[in-house]
C-alpha cells in the first residue's frame, strides 16, 4: 500500500471514528454560514456577511489580533434566539465529523454583558443542548469560562452565572483569554468557590506563556485539566507531575500554529508530551477560525505521532477517559470506539 493510499485509509477511519472533544469553544465554533447569517442579521459590524470573506477574516497576525477578532465574533450574539442558533448549528457540526460527546467552552459574560438576560441565555444554551442529544445524538456539557481579560469583575460574574444559576449541563469552570499580563493567581477564589459548588476546574495555561503558569493552574487554581498546555513540554519536572497526577492536556495543533504560539506543526511538542506519559487529547479550539475540524486534528497528531488506525482509536480514548462523562456513559462511549476500530 502507498503512503497516499495508507493515508487516505486512516482519514475514512477517522471520519467514522466515534469521538470526544473537550477543548472547543462556543462562539469560536460559529461556521463561516452562520457568521455570515449573524453578520447579515446585524449589519455595521467589522465581520464580513460574505462567507468566503471569512477566511481573510479570520487569518491572525498574533494572539492579540486572533483575541480582536474572536471578538468581534462575539459581538454578533446580540439575543437569546442568536445564542439558541449558533449552540445547535455547532452541534450539527460536530454530529457530521461522528462526535458523540463534547464539553463545550462557553463565556457566558461576553453576552450578559452585552444585555441578554442572563435567564435567557441559560434557556437558551440548554434548549440547544436537549434537542442536540434528541436531534442529533450529540451530548453537549457546558464549561463556563473567564475572559481573563476582562479582570475580576468578568470573575465575579462567571462565578455567580456558574455558582447561582447553574444550568444542568455545567460541568466545570475555566479561564480563557490571553495569559501574557493576566496571572493565573488572581482567579483563585473564584475557582474555590465553583469547585466548592462540585465543579471542574480546567482553565487555560501555557498557551503563549511558559511552564510556571501551568503550575500556577494546578497550584492556585487545582487544574485538574489543563487547556493548551503547550509550555508544559519545556519542563521535563511539570510533564513528570502531569503524569504522574493523570492531569491531561487539551492540546490543539492547529490553534497553536494559526496564534503562533508555536511556529511550525514539525516544532510542536504534542510528541514530547506523549513520551513523558501525559494524558494528551487531541481538539480543535475554535476551529472554522482556525481553518479545521475535529477529523483534520485528529489526522495532524496521527501524523505528528506515527500512529496507525489502532493508535488513533487509542488517542479517542484519551478523550473519553479525560471527559467529566458519567461513568457508564465512559463505558458506552470506549465500548463504541473499541468496537467500530475491532470492524475497520
Amino acid at each position: 500500500m502507498t503512503d497516499s493510499a495508507a493515508a487516505g485509509g486512516l482519514d475514512a477511519f477517522i471520519a467514522g471514528l466515534p469521538k470526544a472533544e473537550l477543548h472547543v469553544h462556543h462562539v469560536g465554533s460559529a461556521s463561516p454560514r452562520i457568521v455570515a447569517e449573524l453578520a447579515a442579521r446585524h449589519p455595521g459590524s467589522a465581520v464580513p456577511a460574505d462567507p468566503a470573506a471569512l477566511a481573510d477574516y479570520f487569518t491572525f497576525r498574533d494572539f492579540a489580533h486572533f483575541i480582536d477578532v474572536y471578538l468581534s465574533v462575539v459581538d454578533l450574539i446580540r439575543d437569546a434566539e442568536d445564542v439558541r442558533l449558533l449552540t445547535f448549528e455547532v452541534a450539527r457540526d460536530m454530529a457530521r465529523q461522528n462526535v458523540r460527546y463534547a464539553e463545550l467552552t462557553v463565556t457566558p459574560y461576553s453576552s450578559t454583558r452585552r444585555g441578554i438576560p442572563d435567564r435567557e441565555f441559560m434557556a437558551a444554551i440548554e434548549d440547544a443542548r436537549k434537542a442536540a442529544e434528541s436531534e442529533l445524538g450529540v451530548t453537549l456539557r457546558w464549561c463556563f469560562d473567564i475572559p481573563g481579560e476582562a479582570g475580576l469583575a468578568s470573575a465575579e460574574e462567571t462565578a455567580r452565572l456558574a455558582v447561582d444559576l447553574r444550568p444542568e449541563g455545567l460541568v466545570s469552570f475555566g479561564l480563557g483569554g490571553p495569559e501574557i499580563g493576566v496571572p493565573r493567581p488572581q482567579f483563585k477564589p473564584y475557582f474555590d468557590r465553583a469547585r466548592a459548588a462540585g465543579l471542574h476546574s480546567v482553565p487555560h495555561a501555557g498557551e503563549t506563556t511558559g511552564p510556571e503558569t501551568v503550575w500556577d493552574a494546578i497550584r492556585e487554581l487545582g487544574a485538574e485539566r489543563i487547556g493548551h498546555g503547550t509550555s508544559a513540554a519545556r519542563d521535563p519536572r511539570l510533564l513528570e507531575h502531569l503524569a504522574e497526577h493523570r492531569i491531561p492536556l487539551e492540546v490543539c495543533p492547529t490553534s497553536n500554529i494559526a496564534t503562533r504560539a508555536v511556529a511550525t506543526l514539525e516544532e510542536h511538542p504534542i510528541r514530547r508530551m506523549v513520551e513523558a506519559g501525559v494524558l494528551v487529547t487531541v481538539n480543535t479550539d475554535d476551529p472554522p477560525m482556525f481553518g479545521t475540524d475535529l477529523n483534520t486534528e485528529y489526522a495532524v497528531a496521527a501524523r505528528l505521532l506515527e500512529l496507525d488506525h489502532l493508535g488513533v482509536a487509542a488517542l479517542a480514548k484519551n478523550a473519553v477517559e479525560a471527559s467529566f462523562l458519567d461513568a457508564p456513559g465512559k463505558a458506552r462511549l470506549a465500548a463504541e470506539i473499541d468496537a467500530y476500530a475491532a470492524a475497520w
